[in-house]
């Protein structure tokens, strides 16, 4: 079954991970308003971007570079998934795995060590609550993400 997506050319699935984006997004979106402090990652890269307190950094800026990024990463997860499955010699379940546990490490890992120390106005026991509430953020956007995004590109097969 997924090796079916093998089939389908790079020009057509790299735009999937982009519309795919968008449902993961929004329901990422939701469960963050439900976390302590889950609203808080979008303002931490604003924060870093305009050197600004993290609860006085512009929140127009904050969702710009949160959806942006939202869909980039969609983008970013069918270019992986393209990657693995050219390393493993084609599409299975254990490329979508691999492919899905590499952008999440990359998506937490990334924002725990890049914008998260440099924002300001954030102690050290708020930062771990921040830290935390973005893994279960970013674990919910790839939940969406990776499902629709397969169909989506199986769709097109």
């Amino acid at each position: 079954m997924f090796s079916e997506l093998t089939a389908v050319p790079a020009a057509l699935r790299l735009p999937v991970g982009f519309v795919a984006a968008i449902p993961a997004v929004v329901v990422m979106d939701r469960v963050m308003s439900r976390l302590r402090d889950g609203t808080t990652p979008p303002s931490v890269a604003a924060s870093v971007l305009t050197e600004t307190p993290i609860d006085r950094s512009p929140d127009r800026l904050a969702s710009v570079v949160h959806y942006l990024a939202a869909l980039g990463t969609g983008v970013l997860f069918i270019y992986g998934s393209l990657l693995v499955e050219w390393v493993l010699g084609g599409a299975s379940v254990g490329s979508l795995a691999a492919t899905t546990f590499g952008l999440y490490v990359l998506m937490v890992g990334f924002f725990v060590v890049v914008p998260l120390p440099r924002a300001t106005g954030l102690g050290r026991t708020r930062r771990r609550v921040v830290a935390r509430s973005w893994a279960v953020a970013a674990a919910t956007y790839l939940l969406v993400l990776v499902p629709i995004s397969t169909a989506l590109s199986l769709g097109l097969a």
